[in-house]
């Protein structure tokens, strides 16, 4: 990570705090946002160059990704005690436009504050997650943290629905192996080339693929990461995380309930994977909130949640310097 080192916090300036902010998920780890930064304000643009186009048709996990950018910003700068005031799309004419904070006087937001430590922590578990199984009071809380931000967490409890959407989500990634340019850029960002600090790299793959029944697994190509992928059933959970409307502005806070309850679940010990593969497909997420969850909402995302195999703590992905996402 090239972000600027703080073991304590994230430091007092803006651009400190942006620089922790790159720490945030995103497909594939495409990195796909650029920032401008002065001294009390920070502006978050998408990076269209950054799109998965044959991934990404309608710029969906674009947005996601950049609202988890933007709630890691807040964070960062909750932990340094600043309050802030964001403005999300604020230029109709400028679609790439996501949102301005500014510093202002008054209190940092305590609860976002809380989460600094969890952001320096979070990693994406690929592998099998323990067997033990999560609690509900915990799950709660995540869920809780998704409401916070205006998005539902939906878990998908029972043996009869988990079945349901697996079936679901086999389905969808069946017909999204064969769409044209899919392995393309699958194969493009799990073998970046030397320097490019971005992409999915063989160390933070399995070696071997999760077993059937752990989750909706992209096709990366076998990896470096050892872990257990046999044994006693695996005790994760798969969540749904649902929006009200499915315009930019859903998608942008979607991203930002993302990033609060990844943070949110590994603060209470949890291994997380975001996992948007399935839902990459406009009919699938029609059938999953029609048939399997019975909701009149919006999927934008599931998130795998459970207790790591070992306490070992991953290596983290890697990540562009600040200088790269600052634009003039």
């Amino acid at each position: 990570m090239d972000a600027p080192d703080h073991p304590d916090g994230p430091g007092p300036t803006m651009l400190d705090a942006v620089g922790w902010a790159l720490r945030a998920p995103s497909l594939h780890n495409s990195q796909p946002w650029r920032w401008r930064v002065g001294a009390a304000e920070a502006a978050l643009s998408a990076d269209p160059l950054r799109r998965l186009y044959e991934t990404d048709p309608d710029r969906r996990d674009l947005l996601v990704s950049c609202g988890a950018c933007l709630h890691h910003l807040h964070v960062a700068l909750a932990a340094a005690g600043t309050g802030v005031r964001t403005v999300r799309l604020p230029d109709p004419q400028d679609t790439d436009l996501l949102a301005v904070v500014t510093a202002v006087e008054g209190p940092a937001d305590a609860a976002e504050a809380d989460l600094w430590p969890a952001l320096q922590r979070r990693r994406t578990d690929r592998r099998r997650y323990d067997d033990r199984p999560v609690p509900a009071a915990v799950l709660e809380t995540v869920t809780a943290a998704a409401r916070r931000h205006g998005a539902l967490l939906l878990p998908v409890a029972g043996q009869a629905r988990r079945a349901e959407l697996d079936t679901v989500l086999a389905r969808a990634a069946d017909q999204q192996r064969c769409r044209p340019g899919y392995l393309a850029e699958l194969m493009t960002w799990s073998h970046r080339y030397a320097g490019a600090h971005d992409g999915v790299p063989a160390w933070a793959r399995p070696t071997r693929p999760a077993p059937r029944g752990t989750g909706p697994n992209r096709a990366f190509p076998a990896g470096r990461l050892t872990g257990s992928t046999a044994g006693p059933a695996d005790g994760g959970v798969l969540a749904v995380l649902c929006t009200r409307g499915d315009g930019p502005e859903d998608r942008l806070r979607a991203g930002e309930a993302t990033s609060a309850v990844l943070l949110t679940a590994v603060r209470a010990g949890l291994a997380t994977a975001p996992l948007s593969q399935a839902l990459e497909l406009s009919a699938t997420r029609s059938v999953l909130a029609r048939d399997v969850l019975h909701v009149d909402a919006h999927p934008q995302l599931i998130v795998r949640l459970g207790y790591p195999v070992d306490d070992r703590e991953l290596p983290a992905t890697p990540r562009r310097a600040l200088s790269a996402v600052l634009a003039p």
